[in-house]
């Protein structure tokens, strides 16, 4: 299973590189810049055609690929044989104008975020459909006793979130959406409680570990039970779907967060637990012989809700895609400035290795459970993966296209190319700002599955 989870999410993962690779292909040809090599995989070309000059290869290694332009070592070359300048002939790289040059590089993330769109449109065209909650709260506070933002504000549970900054609040989810992507940025809350409307402001606080923002709550979940498992030990103690949980182990269980408060951090579950529950009004007693070894333990599945969204028509759809593409583009702008704003980078940072596998993970978990929603989680995720990509290549920084960019600009300022030294020690400083992060990022990764 782990083999397979790598293998989905480094295919997801090297369709991303490839949209972006395609975009600097393409747009390099309609600038009249020659493209000598175009490969789909890493490494040696396992199998390769040349047509119209350019080199088509299928790489050992099935991920990703790149684009190969004439003359972009120029620079480069330039510098090991101590020239002033380069020597550029029309058609190459730097033969052909900053403008050209630009418009080419700056296609890979183009192509990166005009394939967000394109997920996003899809997928609103064919609606949706997930379980979750309604948007009533479980202070952390009542759970752990540590003070959060939304017990300073006032929240008490069992609140019931109507609205955040104006905008109609109808699920958990959602509420959760807005304030992870809200760190450290004043929200207005919009709550109902005994029937009336309360309003109070609150200002997630940064998550380091993530970099998204938190307020201290957990769902409210009523201990209802809407499925039991035949092999678990809700089964053998004779619950029922239906069945209302009031005591467990002997304390109140208003709701399932309480399980948390229950069994806080570093306690065991016991194997042999009482229950008290209610059955058409009747109160009634049990116990659960809890084996930890079992595929489902205690077997229990709680009431929840479906929240579905129609499929929307075409333009709605690509509104709706492009609106989200460029919304997910701008948080991920904001989330960058995070980093400089204490978030924990060996944590918050994913290299290639988690990415795929939680690629993978996405796919084949969900497809356990709904193989529907299992793929259009994995395209979300492959979604929001390019628009990452292309943040991540337009920052101004050395051997990036963000770099190039910034390069090609003072050119165009300038009107001249600048010196192949600086150039080349621009290049060298990326080189190392990048192998920094990667390492980073390796380290990450490695805690990451060490600790799992």
């Amino acid at each position: 299973m782990l083999i397979l989870k790598f293998l989905l999410g480094l295919a997801g993962l090297g369709i991303v590189v490839l949209v972006h690779e395609l975009g600097h292909f393409l747009v390099a040809r309609l600038a009249g810049i020659r493209v000598t090599a175009f490969s789909i995989g890493w490494g040696p070309p396992a199998f390769h055609k040349t047509v119209n000059g350019v080199d088509y290869r299928l790489g050992v290694f099935p991920v990703g690929g790149y684009c190969k332009m004439q003359g972009e070592g120029e620079f480069q070359k330039a510098w090991e044989e101590s020239r002033q300048g380069i020597k550029p002939e029309r058609g190459t790289f730097y033969g052909e104008s900053p403008q050209r040059r630009m418009a080419a590089v700056a296609a890979g993330p183009l192509f990166n975020l005009i394939f967000a769109m394109l997920v996003f449109s899809v997928l609103a065209a064919l609606g949706s459909e997930y379980k979750t909650l309604p948007s009533r709260i479980v202070l952390a506070h009542d759970i752990t006793g540590e003070h959060y933002p939304a017990d300073r504000a006032g929240l008490v549970s069992g609140d019931l979130i109507t609205a955040i900054n104006g905008k109609k609040i109808e699920t958990y989810h959602e509420a959760q959406e807005i304030i992870s992507l809200n760190a450290k940025k004043t929200l207005r809350f919009t709550v109902l409680r005994d029937g009336t409307e309360h309003t109070v402001m609150i200002e997630p606080e940064l998550e380091t570990d993530t970099g998204a923002g938190k307020i201290g709550v957990y769902f409210w979940n009523d201990p209802v039970i809407a499925a039991i498992d035949k092999n678990g030990a809700a089964a053998q103690a004779g619950l029922l779907p239906g069945d209302r949980i009031v005591e467990w182990d002997g304390q109140p269980f208003p709701y399932t967060a309480a399980l948390s408060k229950i069994y806080g951090e570093g306690v065991v579950m016991p194997p042999s637990i009482p229950l008290a529950y209610e059955r058409a009004g009747e109160r009634r007693e049990t116990v659960l012989n809890v084996q930890p070894d079992a595929k489902a333990p205690i077997g229990i599945t709680w009431e929840h809700i479906v929240h579905k969204t129609p499929p929307a028509q075409p333009f709605a759809a690509i509104a709706a895609g492009t609106g989200r593409a460029i919304s997910m583009f701008a948080v991920s702008a904001r989330g960058l400035t995070m980093l400089f704003r204490g978030v924990k980078a060996s944590k918050a940072l994913s290299g290639p290795v988690r990415i795929s596998y939680m690629l993978g993970d996405t796919a084949t978990e969900g497809f356990m459970r709904n193989p529907g929603n299992a793929i259009r989680a994995f395209f979300e995720f492959i979604a929001l993966i390019s628009i990452a990509l292309a943040l991540m290549n337009l920052l101004p920084l050395p051997i990036l296209d963000g770099g190039l960019l910034l390069i090609f600009l003072a050119e165009l300022l300038l009107r001249r190319p600048v010196h192949p030294r600086f150039f080349t020690a621009f290049q060298m400083a990326g080189v190392l700002i990048i192998g920094g992060i990667m390492l980073i990022a390796m380290y990450a990764d490695i805690m990451f599955f060490v600790k799992r």
